[in-house]
């Protein structure tokens, strides 16, 4: 029996009736690279994955709407800021021109800037489809549907809040992205932290979301590597030579402009920030099942 508010059984804040509108609720069937799906386990060559993450059940989501509702009643403009510009467009967006000013700054020839490219995408793909299938079969209510009065920065996402898919493949990015480039690790660690917590700013995601997510990114990221690591060209050499020098590369955010600007749509039928109302606790209707 789940000890939580389930997201398709409560309303957001603002709305009147549940979410009927889930986003591609089968994308954990999707086809994989590093790992595989048999039932409802994941496996890498090695065998089973146990994912280092807590159930649902075993979660305070009470105290974690506090941490949300904290964050949302003293949050700062360069926290606004960090919020607006992470959760513009979907997650992969802003680590695209990463990979690429990585690319350009070290000289990747054009053969290895195609594999670093398909690599990290490709795990990128393997932690989004591992996240969805996690998130609809535990079916976590989002931080609008436990207090119907917060008031998100963003428009919060039309899907389960357990595990986040933002923070799940920034800890994929940075781990697969600090093989190729080992000397800007200590910047890509910091930009999947940055990625992550601008979820809780953003007031979309409770800080455990983040936290589970950013652990199991890093997971796949590290079964990815472990596979790339042992691949051989047609001479028996190794075909990755990292790159170990630090050339420091700019990457972003700062100064937190969009490397490919789009006027995405801003506007949703749930609350945001624009309303004038102060959180509280939300009691769910004893009609609504837990």
């Amino acid at each position: 029996m789940s000890r939580y508010l389930k997201w398709s059984e409560v309303p957001y804040g603002g709305e009147t009736k549940p979410p009927t509108d889930p986003v591609n609720p089968l994308a954990g069937s999707w086809p994989t690279t590093y790992i595989k799906r048999r039932g409802n386990r994941f496996y890498s060559p090695s065998g089973p994955i146990r994912f280092r993450i807590p159930h649902p059940n075993d979660i305070d989501w009470e105290a974690e709407l506090k941490v949300v509702q904290e964050t949302l009643d003293n949050i700062t403009p360069k926290q606004i800021q960090i919020a607006k510009y992470w959760g513009t467009g979907v997650a992969t967006k802003q680590w695209t021109p990463i990979i690429d000013r990585l690319i350009d700054t070290y000289g990747v020839t054009p053969p290895y800037a195609a594999r670093i490219l398909e690599a990290v995408q490709a795990g990128i793909n393997d932690t989004f489809v591992t996240g969805w299938y996690y998130k609809y079969v535990w079916d976590v209510a989002r931080p609008i549907q436990y207090d119907q009065d917060l008031e998100p920065i963003l428009c919060t996402p039309r899907f389960p809040t357990y595990i986040s898919g933002h923070s799940a493949i920034a800890g994929c990015a940075e781990v697969m992205l600090s093989y190729f480039f080992p000397g800007e690790a200590k910047r890509l660690h910091q930009l999947a932290e940055e990625a992550a917590v601008s979820r809780l700013y953003a007031g979309v995601h409770f800080k455990v979301d983040n936290k589970a997510a950013l652990e199991m990114g890093r997971q796949i990221g590290g079964i990815a590597v472990a596979q790339l690591s042992r691949q051989r060209n047609s001479s028996g050499e190794k075909i990755d030579t990292p790159y170990f020098k630090d050339l420091h590369a700019r990457l972003q955010p700062a100064p937190y402009r969009q490397a490919i600007p789009y006027p995405f749509k801003n506007t949703c039928t749930s609350n945001t920030r624009s309303l004038e109302s102060k959180p509280k606790l939300f009691i769910p209707n004893k009609n609504w099942k837990r």
